[in-house]
């Protein structure tokens, strides 16, 4: 019997041996998909970077700051000339990047701004739960942005789907670069106040790339550095920008992204010296456009490129951000769709065969990077609660200002752009197409409000003298052929159900065993998308909770 994620079904019959010889799919391609792109199930490598705008790269015009390794980079891999971040702001945006949900559905829609700082929930299903739930090895070095600093919490990397985590949990440790502790996992790890966060970063990652080379497993590397977020701070001097004309915090914020060039590249070379550049998908980008905080002029170094305005703006300096993707198996190329921030859990879910979460705002762009084509975007939403929101559709932006803010108004301000001809926003034709304005607006009201997910995911708890197993299809495609075992127990009996529909479960209970309950694995096998699917979480972790 199957029954909605509220229920609980007990099956019988016979589990032993389902899932022997079932081996989850390794990293490497056979030798029939040489040279005709990404092989399946790549090692995957997001690096993002801290308020880098869209033009502080060469590659997008950059003429002070030196990205020679970025600019390699792009010209080797896909240029992406109209990505777009989750929100003009860190936490939304990083929300957004994890969840595949845009600023009017995540859970996470503004900044601490002397508040709490905000959190995910064990409701939220992120990339690194989804990959690390299918069989990857998952881990996290950097900047999470999300609080409480509490080891065990909901909102921990750990508990979010990454094995190993180090660097900062909240949002504001996150400004120290020369910190008096991190995190490593649930643990503080005690520093003396003169090590410089991103290079420890930056040795952790390089040794988890070496500590791959001969593993079987593919694995995500998520690399959220915090360079080159205010303060504008590095190790020394400013380097080859020390003698330049511009104040102490221009040329240490030119230091901070040559600096990341850098470290981009050494992940790279570490890449190629121990052979895995072949099955390996690095994507470079940023969280939101460029700052000015704390002396920085980003005119100086036209970091918004020919786009208006900047962090915290809605305007398309504060949103559009590049975006790189690079492997030798990728052909050079520039794409100028849009794509989001909110598109990168799909586009994994997608690289790894998994099947995608069902009612994300996000789509994958796999496609687009292999020229093959992707889904497109009807519209894309930008959301800052109580002060302004956006959407674009084709060549169409629309800005909304609430009324509190400085020159909306009593009821607050809408302005409409034509994105093909103006792309500064500078000439406003909210009163020549009232009607488009209009509309554009209906649509963004549409578009905001709950969660709209379904839970998804493998968990297993307590329940009595049982440990129940649960296995919940979030997806949009039935999942044939489904077994599921726990590792650790006394022998059970189960039987296989031929098909979970979408938003349903199925949940099959063990005899508890006397002890070891620490070391019990739940286990599910099943038919998705063509192939045997292989879900594996440790007992006390919750892919996505039901509601």
């Amino acid at each position: 019997m199957i029954n909605g994620p509220s229920r609980r079904a007990l099956l019988a019959g016979t589990l032993a041996g389902t899932f022997t010889g079932l081996a989850a799919p390794a990293a490497l391609s056979s030798p029939a998909e040489a040279g005709t792109g990404l092989p399946f199930r790549p090692n995957i490598v997001v690096i993002l970077a801290d308020d880098l705008g869209w033009g502080e790269l060469g590659s997008y015009g950059q003429r002070l700051i030196r990205t020679p390794n970025l600019d390699r980079m792009a010209a080797e891999g896909v240029r992406f000339t109209d990505a777009y971040s989750g929100a003009p702001l860190c936490a939304p945006a990083r929300c957004a990047m994890l969840t595949g949900l845009h600023a009017g559905h995540g859970t996470v829609r503004e900044n601490p701004e002397g508040g709490p700082q905000h959190a995910l929930t064990a409701a939220d299903l992120t990339f690194g739960e989804l990959l690390q739930l299918s069989g990857y090895r998952t881990a996290c070095f950097g900047k999470w942005g999300f609080g409480p600093e509490q080891a065990g919490q909901p909102s921990h990397p750990n508990e979010r789907g990454f094995e190993e985590f180090f660097g900062y949990i909240g949002h504001r440790h996150a400004h120290q670069y020369f910190p008096k502790y991190l995190w490593h996992n649930g643990e503080k790890v005690r520093l003396d106040g003169r090590q410089y966060a991103p290079d420890l970063f930056r040795e952790r990652a390089v040794a988890f790339i070496r500590e791959q080379r001969d593993r079987d497993r593919p694995y995500l590397l998520y690399y959220p550095t915090n360079l080159p977020h205010s303060p504008s701070e590095v190790p020394g001097t400013a380097g080859v920008y020390e003698r330049e004309p511009w104040t102490r915090a221009n040329r240490r914020h030119a230091a901070q992204v040559s600096r990341l060039d850098a470290d981009v590249a050494t992940l790279l070379r570490t890449l190629r010296e121990t052979g895995q550049a072949e099955h390996t998908l690095v994507l470079f980008t940023s969280d939101n456009g460029p700052h000015r905080e704390k002396g920085v002029t980003p005119w100086l170094f036209d970091s918004n490129g020919p786009w208006r305005a900047d962090k915290r703006d809605v305007y398309e300096g504060g949103i559009r951000v590049p975006l790189i993707a690079w492997s030798p198996r990728l052909r050079p190329r520039v794409v100028r769709r849009p794509v989001a921030g909110w598109d990168l859990l799909p586009t994994l879910a997608d690289l790894a065969g998994v099947p995608v979460p069902a009612n994300l705002d996000g789509v994958s762009y796999r496609g687009l990077l292999s020229g093959a084509g992707a889904p497109r975007h009807e519209f894309l939403i930008w959301n800052r609660p109580r002060k302004a929101q956006a959407i674009r559709r084709g060549r169409w932006k629309a800005v909304r200002f609430e009324p509190h803010i400085s020159g909306a108004g009593p009821e607050g301000r809408v302005e409409l752009y034509d994105l093909s001809t103006d792309r500064g926003e500078a000439h406003d034709l909210a009163a020549e197409r009232p009607e488009l304005a209009e509309e554009l607006m209906a649509t963004l009201d549409s578009a905001i409000g709950p969660d709209p997910r379904l839970p998804y995911g493998l968990r297993s708890e307590v329940a009595g003298d049982e440990v129940v197993v649960t296995l919940e299809n979030g997806s949009a495609v039935p999942w044939d052929d489904v077994v599921l075992g726990l590792d650790g127990a006394r022998q059970a009996r189960a039987s296989k159900v031929r098909r979970v529909e979408p938003g349903m479960a199925i949940s099959v209970g063990f005899p508890l065993p006397a002890a070891g309950r620490e070391r019990l694995v739940a286990r599910a096998a099943f038919r998705a998308l063509g192939r045997t699917q292989l879900f594996r979480r440790a007992h006390g972790r919750s892919a996505l909770a039901a509601r």
